[in-house]
């Protein structure tokens, strides 16, 4: 928070010394200029714009769009209506406000209704309209939310394949732009090509602004994916990671373990989404005709074919939920469905972490404690093999070298540790046929995106062209 107010403060001190010129051009008395609210109601006086103007700017959200709107018609009336002038002041205001405050040759030229309209192209005017839209999308999408579709079946059946979602960024707070240089509304690359959508010659420190709530248990989360191999093998600003979509099983300082596939925190069992799947193992008389699997609502992602062991057999993989599984076993051309449990069979190398302290699966793990800021724990072997490469890879430290047993920080060995910030415990519902936080560890807070809260529409690849659309899940609240 402090960071935060820091930031405000310095941009509020850019503005307020070009006010300061620009109001003097303007003939306002330039102490006007540093009053915030009371300076932006001269503002308001100095483009003509209604005094009920004022408004605005105490309406959350909408505040933030009318200020911008000021400061373009504000540029306007001192001669500065390029294309250009628009994305300074959007992204370098606190510089370029007193930039041309300072400028002996820029003047002003009066109120909006008393300039000149100029006559326009129409090439102008939509370069015009589209950059506004284009503004004003990369603000709405940085600031209140974000469209998402869903990619995989590990969220199946909370969330589907083609589902589309609307994500919340002021949930849990919006994080400030780490790599400002980057394509308006693009992520890692320009649309449908290779080309990296930004640059990194600039980063800068990142914040979270206020949110109206933090990340509780069971909330469906967006989240920047940690792991390199998990992002193209590539190291990417932690704002341009891949973006993972995952149920918050656990919390900072929780106590997280899974028994016989049941996850249990601090001692007591967590509630099950509804419709969970699990991998099952089906046999059939022969291989199962795919419309037969189709009229099962069973997509190409939920089964795999594993082959005859032996004639008048044939075993499937199926990602099930337990009403299908009661479903198939009343087909009498299915011999057995039983549960797999080769996710269960003893200690698993991929599950994070891979270590002699660890011999876990995905349906048996832990005890975990999940990290929170502020939370000191001993150096040790056992320790470091939980938490060491979270330490120097997420903590923020520099120069972190791990021994076995060893920590050591900017050539110092420490002891002790305290965590520098919070972090999360990620699973799908899919819980056979997911990769999260079992396999590849904790998310840091300032990996976190924001919620998942609402389904605007779902389109089923596999559905026919009349069965395309899953009408029934327009307009759905997450759970």
């Amino acid at each position: 928070m402090t960071a935060i107010l820091i930031t405000l403060l310095i941009f509020r001190i850019g503005v307020t010394i070009g006010y300061w010129k620009l109001f003097e051009k303007a003939n306002v008395a330039a102490w006007k200029s540093l009053i915030p609210i009371y300076s932006e109601y001269w503002l308001i006086m100095i483009v003509g714009k209604p005094k009920w103007w004022v408004l605005y700017l105490f309406i959350p959200i909408l505040n933030i769009f009318a200020f911008y709107v000021l400061l373009f018609d504000l540029l306007r009336c001192f001669g500065k209506n390029s294309l250009m002038s628009q994305f300074l002041i959007i992204f370098i205001g606190p510089v370029y406000i007193p930039y041309i405050g300072f400028q002996k040759d820029v003047v002003y030229l009066g109120k909006l209704s008393e300039l000149k309209e100029e006559k326009k192209s129409a090439v102008s005017e939509w370069t015009e309209a589209i950059a506004f839209a284009v503004v004003a999308a990369t603000l709405i999408r940085w600031l209140i939310m974000e469209a998402y579709t869903i990619p995989t079946p590990s969220m199946e059946n909370s969330l589907l394949v083609g589902d589309f979602l609307f994500v919340s960024k002021f949930h849990y707070g919006t994080r400030t732009p780490k790599t400002p240089l980057q394509v308006p509304l693009t992520h890692q690359k320009i649309w449908f090509t290779d080309l990296p959508s930004y640059t990194d010659w600039v980063q800068l420190p990142q914040y979270r602004l206020p949110g109206i709530s933090k990340v509780h248990r069971s909330d469906v989360v967006v989240f920047n994916v940690p792991p390199k191999e998990l992002n193209e093998g590539k190291v990417y600003p932690v704002d341009l990671k891949t973006n993972y979509i995952k149920r918050s099983v656990g919390i900072p300082g929780d106590v997280l373990k899974i028994v016989n596939r049941q996850v249990i925190v601090n001692g007591e069992p967590l509630p099950n989404p509804p419709d969970m799947e699990f991998s099952y193992l089906v046999t059939a008389k022969d291989e199962i005709n795919d419309r037969n699997l189709e009229k099962l609502s069973i997509d190409p992602e939920d089964f795999t074919f594993l082959g005859r062991p032996e004639e008048g057999k044939a075993v499937y993989q199926m990602f099930l939920t337990k009403a299908k599984v009661e479903e198939l076993k009343q087909l009498p051309y299915i011999i057995s469905v039983s549960e797999d449990y080769r996710m269960s069979n003893g200690a698993d190398p991929r599950i994070f972490p891979s270590s002699k302290y660890s011999k876990w699966n995905a349906d048996d793990y832990g005890p975990l404690t999940i990290p929170k800021k502020g939370m000191t724990i001993h150096i040790n072997d056992s320790t470091l093999a939980f938490y060491g490469n979270t330490i120097r890879l997420y903590d923020h430290n520099d120069n972190v070298v791990l021994t076995d047993s060893t920590l050591t920080i900017d050539g110092k060995e420490v002891k002790q540790y305290t965590f520098n910030q919070n972090y999360y415990f990620m699973m799908g519902d899919n819980r056979h046929n997911s990769l999260d936080s079992r396999f590849w560890g904790f998310v840091p807070e300032d990996h976190i995106v924001g919620k998942a809260f609402f389904i605007w529409l779902s389109l089923d690849k596999y559905g026919s062209f009349f069965d395309r659309i899953r009408w029934r899940r327009f307009f759905k609240m997450i759970d």
